[in-house]
């Protein structure tokens, strides 16, 4: 009696670290290789932005200040700028400048910081990716699971044919030609909903239909691949056995154990969403960055092009930042694998 006492402890013991208290212990390193990661990438993504902006040759004041510009204002105005100095003093001025102080640049044409301009658009464009991510995660993921159960073991197979046809067809066509195509039926066709600027909450409407019926179809098509390789285990089938409420097994068994990698990819759609949130903002003249982003390359403002590319690119590092740790906290395993 007293061997087999002692001996259960120490099953629960090595058991215990696997799921709990090791695990946890081991967020510490699994975050800092994360924040190392972005980082990282940050530094490649700022010295690309540098690179790349400079290597497009010409003067890029002269292109913002315009051709009738006087030579006098044109040499001011760089000297102002510290385009004088240079590349790799100007380099190092502008990443210590965005390290230690936040300091975006400023625009080539009217001297305004990008750090205010940031400030004014961000608010609209979180705004508008937000509610465009929260209605494509109610759409996806209840219409992947529901046409998985109609069309699970080979059945319905009409059904399966519509949902992934028009699934496809949304999902292939970009964001941007969807908001042109809602444009002119709201705006021309029928006239309903406003199409330009915030004005109210149906304002929203076009520009979030925009952003989230390409990757709302995108979405409920890996959520209904997810649903059926969840509901051919042999755990569903057991529950079915015993006579299960449908809602239980669906709700209950179904559902949390399809989040996970329906919820990793849903965060990568998030953040191509928000790349693709730049041309839908300037279809319907909402006033967030990519409005902004789109006029800054219209007419050559350098200054603001560089620090929005920026400040978009750490927004889809912060996203798949966010991706990874929910994922973690999903499936704990995810930690352990990675430090085994």
């Amino acid at each position: 009696m007293t061997s087999q006492i002692v001996t259960r402890p120490k099953t629960v013991v090595v058991a215990t670290p696997r799921g709990g208290r090791h695990g946890g212990g081991r967020w510490v390193p699994f975050l800092l290789r994360r924040i190392g990661r972005m980082l990282i990438a940050m530094l490649v993504i700022v010295t690309a932005a540098f690179v790349v902006l400079r290597a497009a040759g010409g003067d890029p004041v002269r292109a913002a200040l315009g051709p009738t510009a006087p030579a006098s204002v044109v040499a001011e105005r760089r000297a102002q700028l510290g385009l004088d100095d240079p590349l790799i003093v100007q380099f190092w001025n502008y990443l210590t400048g965005i390290v230690f102080h936040g300091d975006l640049g400023v625009s080539l044409i009217t001297g305004r910081s990008v750090n205010e301009l940031v400030a004014f658009r961000l608010p609209a464009t979180v705004q508008l990716a937000g509610i465009a991510f929260l209605v494509i995660l109610v759409i996806a993921i209840p219409l992947g699971l529901a046409i998985a159960i109609l069309t699970a073991g080979n059945r319905r197979r009409p059904v399966e044919l519509a949902f992934t046809s028009i699934t496809g067809f949304f999902a292939a066509v970009p964001e941007y030609l969807i908001g042109v195509a809602l444009l002119m039926l709201f705006a021309i066709t029928i006239p309903l909903l406003p199409v330009a600027g915030i004005s109210g909450p149906q304002s929203y409407i076009l520009p979030v239909l925009a952003l989230a019926l390409g990757a709302s179809a995108s979405l409920s098509r890996i959520a209904r691949v997810e649903a059926l390789n969840v509901l051919s285990d042999d755990y569903i089938r057991t529950a079915r056995s015993k006579r299960l409420p449908a809602a239980m097994i669906y709700f209950r068994h179904a559902l949390p154990n399809m989040l996970t990698a329906t919820l990793t990819l849903g965060g990568a759609l998030l953040a191509t969403m928000i790349a693709g949130s730049v041309l839908v903002e300037r279809v319907f003249n909402w006033p967030g960055m990519g409005s902004a982003f789109v006029q800054a390359i219209i007419t050559k403002d350098y200054g603001i092009v560089q620090g929005l590319a920026i400040v978009y690119a750490a927004i889809i590092l912060i996203v798949n930042l966010l991706v990874d740790v929910v994922l973690a906290l999903l499936d704990r395993r995810t930690t352990i694998l990675e430090t085994a």
